[in-house]
């Protein structure tokens, strides 16, 4: 079964900085598009960030702050956050698009990790 992991998720003050790391374990031959959504108490889980393989989109409410990256060699994605708001408060999942040896393609998830900006 393919498992991803996150980690970084924590406490910062408004304007900080928080990396992102999730890394995907398992049966995996190949993993296509990898993606950060985030969720916010109240509100539907939203797109925050993600990368295939022929374009990276971005939410217009963290493009200029956030950038996601990938290092296909540790089957790992990142999303570095700087300049965070009080707004980017929300829990965060990695998702990703996998091709697996057995089981064909899955969309997995994370667990999800915590991030909370104080003002």
């Amino acid at each position: 079964q393919v498992q991803l992991v996150e980690s970084g998720g924590g406490l910062v003050q408004t304007g900080g900085s928080l990396r992102l790391s999730c890394v995907a374990s398992g049966p995996i031959f190949s993993i296509n598009t990898v993606g950060w959504y985030r969720q916010a108490p109240g509100k539907q889980r939203e797109l925050v960030a993600a990368i295939s393989v022929a374009r990276t989109d971005y939410a217009d409410s963290v493009k200029g702050r956030f950038t996601i990256s990938r290092d296909n060699a540790k089957n790992t994605w990142y999303l570095q956050m700087n300049s965070l708001k009080t707004e980017d408060t929300a829990v965060y999942y990695c998702n990703a698009e996998i091709s697996t040896l057995y089981s064909g393609t899955q969309i997995a998830w994370g667990q999800g990790t915590q991030v909370a900006v104080a003002s």
